[in-house]
Formats: structure tokens, sequence, C-alpha cells
């Protein structure tokens, strides 16, 4: 691979996990990593104070549908070895949200600078995984038509508190023709490890969305007259619940912005 940048446009992207890492490592890819490594499982990122991870990973295993665990370091250990063998989580995410005090305080292309030895990374599982399996089966993805990031929402559904941990369920949103969503719905469930099946499929106002048009993050991917937006849960749920409680430090990924691994999604499928 070239030491130019990458240009997505020309779909020149990296096609194995270890590829895309090395990419975005030295600077050459900073976008979102849908289609980047067809086939490799991604991951949201929660990377939080070691006295805050044992009520984290509670918060995990009562939320499993927008918090599936799919990895965690030791405390200041920036390696993931169950993920991949050269992983270096302070680098290999194209974007990174630092916050303090639940504010975002810098959008970083690596952390080194923010880095501490108490720190431990929880990676969670991604619906881009399950994409892969819808598209297989011929079902458009509209961010994907349209080279956007896919849309997301805080909804009025509230997560299972865990100790300080507590907030609103974000989801993702795709719209789909009704035959499409009832396919998409018996793919989906078969992924419980990333993400599962749908939470919601219509009326956004039922969950607390006033405006399908303007997304809390990515962009937006409205419906035509003749489709339903069709919810997930979402990763990105961990960033709007440290909006709530305010933790003192943490780091998440941008939205959109994941870690690659070298995990198949097939290994996350019910067959």
């Amino acid at each position: 691979m070239s030491a130019a940048t990458i240009d997505r446009n020309r779909g020149a992207l990296p096609q194995t996990g270890r590829d895309a890492r090395l990419a975005i490592r030295h600077g050459r890819y900073s976008g979102p990593t849908s289609g980047l490594a067809p086939g490799n499982v991604q991951g949201n990122l929660a990377i939080l104070p070691a006295a805050l991870a044992a009520d984290f990973l509670r918060f995990c295993q009562l939320n499993p549908k927008p918090c599936p665990i799919i990895g965690v370091s030791q405390p200041g250990d920036w390696r993931l070895p169950m993920l991949a063998d050269d992983l270096d989580i302070r680098t290999d995410v194209p974007r990174y949200r630092v916050f303090r005090d639940g504010a975002v305080i810098g959008e970083p292309t690596d952390i080194h600078a923010h880095w501490r030895d108490d720190l431990v990374s929880f990676v969670l599982g991604c619906s881009f995984s399950f994409e892969e399996a819808l598209i297989q089966e011929g079902i458009e993805l509209r961010h994907m038509t349209q080279g956007t990031t896919v849309p997301m929402y805080r909804t009025s559904i509230e997560t299972i508190a865990a100790g300080p941990f507590r907030g609103p369920l974000v989801v993702s949103m795709r719209p789909m023709k009704p035959s499409d969503a009832i396919r998409a719905i018996q793919i989906t469930t078969r992924f419980p490890a990333v993400h599962g099946a749908p939470v919601h499929v219509g009326k956004p106002e039922l969950i607390g969305i006033a405006d399908i048009a303007k997304p809390d993050f990515g962009e937006q991917a409205n419906p035509r007259d003749d489709e339903l937006p069709v919810f997930w849960a979402c990763g990105v749920t961990p960033q709007a619940v440290i909006a709530a409680v305010k933790p003192e430090f943490c780091i998440t990924h941008y939205p959109g912005c994941m870690l690659v691994t070298d995990r198949r999604n097939t290994e996350f499928a019910i067959l």
C-alpha cells in the first residue's frame, strides 16, 4: 500500500484488518471505516479509568444490545490480543473523542498524549458486521449508497443503570422497503453479539425522535414514501451515557470511525 493518503472515492480501501490499522496508524486514512477490510469485525470504543471499569462492565452486561462486549484490555495496556496481535488502541482508530467531565475536549487522530496507566479499553460490537450480511442479500443500505455515515439518534428509551452509568439508548436508522425490513429482521436476529434484531420499526416519534431529518450523530438518510425507518441499538450509546454521567475522564471513537479488528463477522453469526 502506498504512503499516499488513501482516496476513498477511488475505491483504494484496505482489504485486510492489518492493512486498515496500518493505514490509520500512519495517517494515510482518517475517515469513516465502513467498507474497510470487508468481512472483518469493527468495534465501538470506550476507554475509562480503572475505577469505573467494573461498573461499566456491568452496564454493558445489563444492556447487551447497544453494548455487546467483544474485547476488554488490562488496565494501562494498549493491546487487545483477542482482537488482533498487532493492535495499538492509541493509534488504530481514525478519530477519537476525548471527554472531561462529560464534555468533548478534543477529537484527535491518536491518543498518545492522553494515555494513562489506569485506562481500560472496552471494544463493543458494531452494526457493520450485520450490514455485510444485509448487502449480501441485496438489501440497499442508504448511507453506503450515499457514501455517508449512518444516522444515529438519542431516544426516550432508557438503558438499565449500573453504578453511575445510566442514560438514553442511541439507535442507528436504515430506511427500507417493508419487504426488505422483514428480511433484515430475520438476518440481523442471527447476530446477537453485534446488536442483533432492530429495537423499533416505523414511527420514530414513539421512541422520542422528534425529527428524523436531524440525526444526533452521523448524516441524513431519510426514508422515501415507500420506505420505513428501521432502528437498531447502537454502540454510540456509551457516548450519550457519558454525556449524562459526566465522568472525570474518558475516550471513545468518533461516530463512524471504528476499530478494525482481525476477527471475522462469521464468528459472531448464529447459523
